[in-house]
């Protein structure tokens, strides 16, 4: 069975794009793939975090994870920075990856613009991210659009390794839905929907209630002529809708296209909305079911022992390959 690597930044509630985008995925993709799924907390403090609230955040998106259907007894669900290998690993690759990469990273350039002081962390988390990745022997990684960089210099690494030192790493495969891979701003269908956005109206979080996800998606940009059509280039906004009631109802962009000919926008915003407070309900139940409970705690205290018993073992083998450490006492 091939194995799969996600890992998500506990760095507030993940929006309806996070679901779609991975999230909904995730659910399917347990079903034929060893998957490790994981609460990147340590990516999340390249930047300033308030403890408390990283605390908060990261126990959230844990729950979030299971109330959108990934299963404890078929994934392994683990956080970060529970699995020290993952420091450790991403040192040594760090060691092994150039200046010269991290600096023509797109996400170090938007993320560092115009700031005075920018930690390191930030420069060097790409190597970390391929420690995440490549601990666990992963085929594939299903990532968004904007994260294709950082996987080609994941493969990179890993041949790299594998090239100079000891061909041990498995060197993974991107994996990009074909559909609702990137759902876009609900007020700028331009730019990727996010939860760091400005504008509240602009994403919807998955803790959102029926009201202000109505509100949300009443508020969404369209245009002035009306017409419900799937055209990415001139009606980025309609388009957009389009493909989130798409995925979340299961109907083609054709039969919508067909439902709606000759109703407007607010007949085709009204239904979209009541899907897609359909589609988060039974998430947001099973949420509050867990967020405070012991459920939650033993399932990521599994989650970690499997995860460091996988990840400590190719370890070793990074630090055999490379040379760290005395060799292996001969027991008597």
């Amino acid at each position: 069975m091939k194995t799969i690597f996600s890992g998500i930044q506990p760095s507030g509630t993940i929006t309806l794009g996070n679901y779609i985008g991975a999230m909904k995925q995730f659910t399917e993709l347990q079903e034929e793939y060893n998957c490790y799924f994981c609460v990147v907390d340590q990516h999340a403090i390249t930047v300033a975090q308030d403890k408390m609230e990283l605390r908060k955040n990261i126990r959230s998106l844990a729950a979030l994870y299971i109330a959108c259907g990934i299963d404890p007894e078929k994934s392994t669900l683990f956080i970060q920075s529970e699995v020290p290998a993952h420091a450790q690993a991403g040192w040594i690759l760090q060691c092994v990856t150039y200046i010269g990469e991290l600096e023509r990273m797109t996400q170090f350039k938007d993320k560092s613009h115009g700031k005075e002081a920018v930690s390191a962390g930030l420069l060097t988390y790409p190597p970390l991210m391929a420690a995440d990745i490549l601990l666990y022997g992963t085929d594939l990684v299903p990532v968004g659009e904007d994260q294709k960089q950082h996987l080609e210099l994941t493969r990179n690494l890993a041949e790299r390794f594998n090239n100079k030192y000891n061909d041990i790493f498995t060197v993974p495969e991107v994996r990009i839905p074909k559909v609702g891979a990137r759902v876009m701003s609900l007020q700028d269908p331009l730019k990727k929907m996010s939860k760091s956005d400005s504008n509240q109206k602009a994403f919807i979080t998955l803790l959102d209630d029926p009201k202000q996800i109505e509100k949300k998606i009443k508020s969404a940009v369209t245009d002035s002529d009306g017409i419900v059509k799937y055209d990415k280039e001139n009606k980025p906004g309609v388009s957009n809708l389009l493909s989130i009631y798409s995925i979340l109802e299961g109907s083609s962009i054709e039969e919508l296209e067909q439902k709606y000919e000759g109703k407007g926008y607010g007949d085709f915003k009204g239904d979209l909305a009541q899907v897609v407070v359909n589609a988060i309900k039974p998430v947001q139940d099973r949420y509050y079911e867990l967020i405070n409970s012991e459920e939650l705690d033993d399932i990521l205290d599994r989650g970690a022992e499997k995860a460091n018993f996988t990840a400590n073992k190719m370890l070793k083998k990074m630090e055999k390959a490379m040379g760290l450490g005395r060799k292996e006492r001969k027991r008597k």
